[in-house]
């Protein structure tokens, strides 16, 4: 029995959050048609619907890749998820027991994940909390939802070099479940609003630079070592006129 494009989709999804799949990696239709034995018919619609989802982009010359987030892109992804996630925890109830118990051994998962050397396993533990939580709450509509933006920003942690520390974000998950064990909703999304705020200031995302500098450091005129004494039995040379300026040093001015 052939895979299903969701299945396919699902794969996908769980090996960007596993930081397997880097940004821009080549998803092509016919290797993937054979790894998952079925059509590309049916890893077309797997891809088209991870392209709706933001999760991949197509070339119509090169194919199909996994998204690459621009430094805007990677904004919003993180102020998008802030939103969901600290509006998930205020409209709450009074979270069940069931519930608690569910996040509880995700927790401990999670605890387990980070002894091991499975970093994969890791990364999609500590991204998959933030959906479980979501379900948890009872939505899973959002839970959807935020499983793609948790794939995403998984793309910009890869893409900018995050250089946040895994137990301590499992710490800042204990904490924020056992905010809402105890029923303090208030500080479950004070602790969340951190938490996402940690993730996305460890970024290394570069400031914006100016698109002309590497242009205007390779155009810009050499730099003569000045002698400190005339070299004998030649004459030295007269200052050049205003009307005799190098082209190179005025295309230096100009840029």
């Amino acid at each position: 029995m052939s895979t299903s494009a969701s299945e396919i989709s699902a794969r996908i999804v769980e090996a960007v959050m596993a930081q397997k799949l880097a940004p821009g990696s080549r998803l092509g239709e016919q290797p993937l048609a054979m790894l998952f034995d079925c059509s590309r018919t049916i890893v077309r619609e797997a891809l088209t619907r991870l392209a709706a989802r933001g999760i991949v982009t197509v070339s119509a010359r090169r194919g199909w890749f996994v998204i690459e987030p621009s430094q805007d892109e990677a904004r919003e992804a993180f102020e998008a998820r802030r939103v969901i996630e600290l509006g998930l925890i205020r409209s709450t109830g009074k979270i069940d027991k069931a519930a608690l118990r569910q996040l509880k051994a995700h927790l401990q998962r999670e605890k387990a994940a980070l002894k091991e050397s499975d970093v994969g396993n890791r990364s999609f533990l500590l991204g998959d909390f933030h959906v479980c939580l979501a379900e948890c709450l009872g939505n899973t509509l959002l839970a959807d939802t935020l499983r793609d933006f948790t794939a995403r920003t998984t793309l910009i942690a890869m893409l900018y070099q995050s250089t946040h520390d895994a137990v301590q974000s499992c710490e800042d998950h204990v904490q924020i479940v056992a905010a809402l064990e105890r029923g303090d909703h208030a500080a479950a999304e004070a602790l969340m609003a951190a938490h996402i705020g940690t993730v996305q200031s460890a970024l290394r995302v570069q400031a914006p630079t100016d698109p002309l500098a590497q242009l205007r450091d390779a155009l810009a005129p050499l730099q003569q070592k000045k002698t400190t004494a005339a070299r004998p039995g030649r004459r030295k040379a007269a200052a050049p006129s205003p009307d005799d300026t190098d082209s190179s040093t005025y295309l230096g001015a100009l840029l």
